[in-house]
């Protein structure tokens, strides 16, 4: 009695790098034939892919789903999806995928490491020394973090990290403030104040350290009237997204001295370039990164691993690990 066919392997392609772990669990994968970016014929995705894998910069819009009839999932490396056509997507049926909490860890060390930088001016006087200046000690203070008082906005994943990050290295008094959270909730595991609004973090804090996705509520959820609501000499970190932060108001904060320090690995043009920052960068004080939060070598391996193991169950029919959007 002859054997049914066996399906043939679903064409999933990647379209941005992926580091070789994750590559090398997905081509040992018998029930996936996988186009890697390296390859050219990667560009004819939206006519053969069943699955796509994509990175931070894969913008897909609805114009992307309605090209591609045999899309069925969605896989991205990481949180944001704020660069997805989330209805398109579902108007089309396909699935879209992430990665929370993985690169977590990685990210809340970044904005810990930005907030040092800025308070220690640690980029500054490097930045000096390389020009030749002779540094005399007494002409460089800095600013000291322990203890400090520190506005979390946004606990989720990251946020949370952030928050213990503070309390463990620099016993921080955190004040932590998330819309989005039932209001008779707290953080289990973290001691922390919560505020009840915004303006309640903005008043008491030294350090505003910004983790929120990007989406309508949040867009420019730091302006003008949140800057001027911050102490003056206060330091502001912006790990999150481009445009939860107000750029003209954060720059016009900045001529006028209201920061300690300003630490940004996020922006509004990515990666940041002189051609559009260069009023920003007069500044000594502003601390700017492009986007490279969750891009450490451990983090890329867990959440590249996470991404490829989410793909191969949701082609299975099971339940993924990552978080459908």
């Amino acid at each position: 009695m002859s054997q049914p066919p066996a399906h043939p392997p679903v064409p999933v392609y990647v379209l941005g790098h992926y580091n070789e772990a994750a590559l090398a669990l997905l081509q040992s994968t018998p029930t996936i034939s996988p186009v890697l970016f390296t390859d050219p014929a990667h560009t004819a995705w939206p006519l053969h892919a069943v699955a796509i894998l994509i990175r931070a910069r894969t913008r897909l819009t609805a114009a992307d789903f309605a090209a591609a009839p045999k899309l069925k999932y969605v896989v991205k490396q990481g949180v944001g999806v704020d660069a997805i056509d989330l209805a398109a997507a579902a108007r089309h049926g396909v699935r879209v995928y992430n990665t929370p909490a993985v690169n977590a860890e990685a990210v809340a060390e970044l904005s810990l490491a930005l907030a040092l930088a800025v308070a220690r001016r640690v980029c500054e006087m490097d930045r000096a020394i390389r020009r030749g200046e002779r540094l005399l000690r007494a002409e460089w203070f800095s600013k000291s973090l322990y203890k400090t008082t520190v506005g979390v906005v946004g606990m989720g994943n990251i946020g949370r990290e952030v928050a213990a990050k503070w309390r463990g290295a620099m016993q921080a008094r955190v004040v932590a403030y998330d819309p989005y959270f039932p209001a008779e909730g707290g953080w289990p595991g973290i001691e922390h104040e919560r505020a009840v609004t915004l303006g309640e973090l903005l008043e008491v804090a030294d350090v505003v350290t910004v983790h929120v996705p990007l989406t309508e509520g949040t867009r420019g959820l730091i302006g003008r009237e949140e800057m001027a609501r911050m102490k003056d000499g206060a330091i502001l970190i912006n790990a999150a997204r481009g445009g939860v932060v107000d750029e003209e108001a954060l720059l016009e904060a900045l001529r006028r001295k209201k920061f300690w320090g300003v630490g940004l690995d996020a922006c509004n043009v990515e990666p940041p370039t002189l051609e559009v920052y260069r009023e920003f960068l007069e500044h000594e004080n502003l601390v700017m990164m492009p986007h490279v939060g969750g891009d450490t070598v451990e983090c890329q391996i867990r959440s590249g691993l996470a991404a490829v193991e989410t793909l191969i169950e949701a082609i299975a029919g099971g339940e993924p690990k990552g978080r459908q959007a």
